[in-house]
């Protein structure tokens, strides 16, 4: 192997070590304050934000819920969870294309942990680089547009191996595509045989409570915890 390869293999270890030390201190932070962090990840115009919106609404008043937004420059996806009354705070990343815990870290202290029963942070538009960055979070959730075709399983694998759940979105969409569903689950579960699969639609609501109940119940699973 060339000597440059060697150099970024190491360079790529030693950053993904550093990151991991500090997400251990975020996910013990989570766990003392016995609160779910959920590290959601999808491709730019999977749905990511459309889903949350939903996913917060369809959790109500129950839990305390708070975001964090992660995005290379805009505000705009926080600004509309903030339209939702939801705690949020913004982390732009400029040229990195994903968050790290260090990012993560600096404005936990910003939130009231004591009213907080989960905390969902949707990470940079990506199924790359996030796939790799633990931030400290109970799991990964991927978001899956079908209308990104039925080969992305296969092509991004590692965010489906990393991932306790994919949630399929824009299922509404399916006749009007080529998209072979069958398929693309058959290719996450070979990928990750555990992993949890919903088929949602936020523009028609499918699937929507499903989903939401199965968070719920995660969330409930941490506060009993201890």
């Amino acid at each position: 192997m060339p000597e440059e390869n060697l150099r970024e293999i190491k360079v790529m270890a030693n950053l993904l070590g550093a990151n991991d030390v500090q997400a251990e201190v975020n996910r013990n932070h989570f766990k003392q304050k016995k609160c779910l962090a959920v590290n959601l990840i999808g491709s730019p115009g999977a749905g990511k934000t459309s889903l949350l919106e939903k996913t917060l609404t369809g959790l109500g008043t129950e839990f305390g819920t708070a975001v964090i937004e992660g995005d290379m420059f805009t505000s705009r996806d926080a600004e509309r969870i903030a339209a939702l009354n939801i705690p949020v705070l913004q982390i732009n990343t400029g040229s990195a294309c994903h968050l790290d815990s260090k990012m993560v870290n600096k404005i936990l202290p910003a939130f009231a942990w004591d009213t907080l029963d989960v905390m969902i942070i949707e990470n940079v538009g990506n199924l790359v680089c996030p796939a790799d960055f633990d931030l400290g979070e109970d799991f990964k959730a991927v978001v899956l547009s079908i209308a990104e075709g039925d080969d992305k399983p296969e092509k991004y694998p590692v965010i489906f191996r990393n991932a306790k759940v994919a949630v399929l979105n824009k299922i509404d969409l399916e006749p009007f595509t080529e998209v072979d569903l069958a398929k693309m689950k058959a290719q996450i579960t070979a990928i990750h045989p555990e992993i949890k699969i919903f088929e949602v639609s936020c523009r028609t609501g499918q699937g929507l409570a499903e989903w939401t109940a199965w968070l719920a119940g995660e969330i409930r699973a941490v506060k009993e915890t201890g």
